[in-house]
């Protein structure tokens, strides 16, 4: 039996905990979809994010060493992002669940309509 034990020792819980937010992985799939990026053109891309979000999103997957930030000494500093290999190596898995997702999509959404939930 395996167990999920509720501290930082589960990975499981470690990791959904951070990926699992509204943003990482949109986050991550457009750095994999456009490669390195500036923080602007990021936030172009994903048009509904804000700006304080997205520094925290960046920050957090930094920190877990999905994403790398490189600043150039430059006036205006230019700042550029980048997944690591440790964030291309999730990358299938994040496609897989986009895949599963579009393919549910309609199912679930009719569930939720029979349930009065959508």
């Amino acid at each position: 039996m395996k167990n999920f034990h509720p501290d930082d020792n589960c990975p499981v819980r470690n990791v959904l905990c951070r990926l699992g937010d509204k943003w990482s992985m949109l986050v991550l799939i457009t750095l994999n979809a456009n490669g390195t990026m500036r923080f602007c053109d990021i936030h172009k891309t994903i048009a509904d994010i804000s700006q304080r979000m997205l520094t925290v999103t960046l920050r957090t997957l930094e920190t877990d060493g999905l994403v790398s930030r490189r600043v150039y000494a430059e006036v205006p500093p230019r700042v550029e992002y980048e997944l690591t290999e440790r964030g291309k190596s999730l990358i299938p898995h994040i496609e897989g669940l986009v895949d599963w997702a579009l393919q549910q999509m309609p199912g679930i959404m009719e569930s939720r309509s029979q349930t009065g939930t959508i």
